[in-house]
């Protein structure tokens, strides 16, 4: 009897850890497929993701266009009065303003 018990308990405990064991195979075996899926979506862009994206940039284009302008309005109207530089600047800032609507055109 006293042998009994302990083998009992061995018994016990090897039912019990025949979970344990089977779970951290299940994870063995799973994880380098979890690794490859979640290395796919660090890699890849859903389509909202880019849409998201491309109206961010369409946006913040669209702010530059608008600052270029207001800018480009004042250097004129200082280079209207005699000064030089705005007339200087207003070319520069003219220049930058059509290559944005050109490459908003080529989109």
């Amino acid at each position: 009897m006293t042998r009994a018990l302990p083998l009992f308990g061995l018994s016990l405990a090897a039912l019990a850890l025949q979970g344990c064991l089977a779970r951290a195979a299940v994870d063995v075996v799973t994880l380098p497929v979890k690794a490859v899926s979640a290395g796919v979506d660090a890699v890849t862009t859903s389509q909202s993701e880019a849409d998201e994206k491309r109206g961010r940039e369409l946006r913040e284009r669209e702010e530059r266009i608008g600052k270029l302008e207001r800018e480009y309005d004042k250097q004129i109207a200082r280079c209207r009065e005699g000064d030089s530089k705005a007339c200087d600047k207003a070319q520069s800032l003219k220049a930058e303003w059509e290559a944005l609507i050109a490459d908003e055109r080529a989109d």
